[in-house]
């Protein structure tokens, strides 16, 4: 089996709200890409990477007047994917969805949220992901309630064979300081967006100790956004979002080879998952923001990762036209995982 994550930067400019795929010469919202050639270029990189799921981050919208499975339906059923089934979980009003697609031959999959619904003074623990998370942020002894932007999807995925996997598919994202005025309004929205961060990390770690509590076999993908040494505010908190969701110490963990690799250094040689072009630098930033975590039964059947980096994986340098669709397509390059379930 071949489980993929990846976000498309923008996926959702390219279709219209009916969901039909604008695929014309206008300029995408990507720098320099017409929509028909981002529209061939996502096309291009599903088709190589050949999964039997992807969990897309930065999926089309969903809204009163767009269908993010409508969207992404239309889009396999045009280009011919085996991926044509989508799944939808909690809607948000970013634009950009959690959704997976996936070959309804091999799978079937459902939205199974796990929690208690709350109400607007929400709940400690591990509420359900479109509730309200109360937790001390600033050691103030005052609860501060916490929300997901993007509400993680969580799935229950079945095999032909009948066996269970659960899928958490996560965006986490402390968001730009926008608004400040002065280095100072910088500083103290910035840390208060990384705090918030954290506390979703906390909260989806909470799940996931239940989940690995109960001896289910999960996996968490996505884009986490944050990572060792990722920026300046990690010496603050102490610890990175990853670092929290993997798991620290002495409890269960999950496993993630970049990840751990990453962690393992503070300088020289890291995996890369998206590049950046900086504007006031004129050149391009890497990171590793992309991941695929197990849990332990899954890691002792011994999976395999692939980052479908152009420039890292020879493989896909080698062949110009994926090198080229993979730039094309996003500035996030896809993660698979392949397993081994038996028989």
């Amino acid at each position: 089996m071949r489980l993929a994550t990846w976000n498309i930067e923008w996926f959702n400019s390219l279709f219209d709200d009916a969901g039909r795929l604008f695929e014309d010469g206008e300029w995408s919202s990507r720098h320099d890409v017409t929509r028909q050639d981002q529209t061939a270029a996502i096309t291009a990189v599903m088709r190589a990477l050949d999964a039997d799921a992807i969990m897309i981050i930065e999926a089309p919208d969903h809204n009163g007047r767009r269908s993010t499975v409508r969207a992404l339906e239309g889009f396999a059923r045009a280009k011919g994917l085996r991926t044509r089934r989508a799944l939808l979980g909690f809607a948000n009003d970013t634009q950009q969805e959690i959704a997976l697609l996936y070959d309804p031959d091999v799978l079937t999959a459902s939205h199974d949220p796990i929690g208690e619904e709350t109400g607007k003074k929400g709940s400690t623990g591990a509420p359900r992901f479109d509730g309200v998370f109360r937790i001390d942020l600033d050691i103030d002894a005052a609860e501060d309630l916490v929300r997901f932007s993007k509400p993680p999807l969580e799935v229950l995925l079945t095999t032909r064979l009948g066996q269970t996997l659960r899928l958490i598919g996560v965006h986490l994202k402390s968001k730009a300081p926008y608004g400040a005025s002065t280095p100072a309004d910088v500083m103290r929205m910035a840390i208060a967006n990384r705090r918030k961060q954290l506390a979703q990390a906390v909260w989806l770690r909470a799940r996931i100790v239940g989940h690995l509590a109960a001896k289910e076999a999960l996996i968490v993908m996505g884009d986490l956004n944050d990572g060792p040494g990722l920026d300046e505010y990690e010496g603050l908190f102490g610890r990175s979002s990853v670092e929290v969701v993997l798991g620290e110490g002495q409890e269960a963990q999950l496993y993630d080879p970049h990840a751990r690799s990453a962690l393992g250094q503070k300088i020289g040689a890291l995996h890369s998952t998206s590049r950046f072009y900086m504007n006031h630098e004129g050149r391009y930033m890497q990171a590793l923001l992309d991941y695929i975590m197990v849990s332990p039964d899954l890691l002792a059947m011994g999976p395999s990762w692939r980052i479908w980096h152009p420039f890292d994986d020879p493989a896909c340098y080698g062949d110009a036209a994926l090198r080229d669709a993979l730039l094309m397509a996003s500035d996030h390059f896809p993660v698979t995982l392949d397993m081994d379930l038996g028989s």
